[in-house]
């Protein structure tokens, strides 16, 4: 056993961590202004808007990392603006990574985060108004301390997913060790190469990871006011 646990390489876990952590960021970004928008505009194409941001999660993972790599790949127009600003194509990094899981991680958190904001009493959003309040004060001020039970789990869940996110990932990343390889992709490289042993320890640190994860959820969901 001590033997297995030094066979481990420990950079596909800290490469799935960084890949989690700026991909929730910017599905945090994202998120919040789509489920703001969402939830407090009515306006022609609303419908369709939704379910183009649910999309991802009805979709076979490896469509929807299809459609990425046509959108994001070295042919595409965002793909040879990228290359030219940057000096390199944005398919098979670890930032294309961040691409992929952004992209599972966004629909989970504007559904959590589009029902919090939707429960919020309005008319203290307008209470507000009236005293005086821009819409960015009534945002921070008011809007988000009632929501921010919900906001802050969907967070942690949409981390959650971005640390387990396979299917994408390996269609725009690819499966290159020690550069775009992470926990996911190194557990099926494991199987693949027969190697149960090591798939097994892999398996059991991101199980403890999201077991951890989702145990400090339920805390601080009961610890906040």
């Amino acid at each position: 056993m001590p033997e297995t646990w030094q066979q481990i390489d420990w950079f596909p876990l800290w490469l799935s961590l960084r890949v989690a952590s700026i991909a929730t960021i910017f599905s945090l970004a994202i998120g919040l202004i789509l489920a703001y928008v969402l939830s407090r505009y009515r306006f022609r194409g609303r419908e369709l808007l939704d379910s183009f941001i649910t999309l991802p999660i009805v979709l076979p993972p490896t469509v929807l990392g299809y459609y990425l790599l046509v959108l994001i790949g070295r042919n595409s127009p965002f793909g040879r603006v990228f290359e030219s600003i940057f000096g390199f194509p944005l398919v098979f990094t670890w930032q294309a990574a961040v691409v992929a899981a952004a992209f599972h991680s966004i629909p989970l958190l504007v559904k959590s985060a589009r029902a919090a904001l939707d429960s919020v009493d309005h008319t203290l959003e307008n209470a507000a108004r009236t005293l005086g309040a821009s819409e960015w004060k009534v945002f921070i001020q008011v809007t988000m301390p009632l929501a921010r039970r919900s906001v802050i789990a969907a967070t942690i869940f949409a981390f959650a997913r971005a640390l387990g996110d396979f299917g994408v990932t390996i269609m725009i990343a690819g499966n290159i060790p020690g550069k775009t390889q992470t926990m996911a992709v190194a557990i099926y490289d494991a199987v693949q190469s027969g190697n149960t042993l090591l798939a097994n320890m892999m398996v059991l640190i991101i199980s403890a990871l999201a077991i951890g994860i989702l145990y400090w959820t339920n805390r601080l969901s009961e610890n906040l006011p």
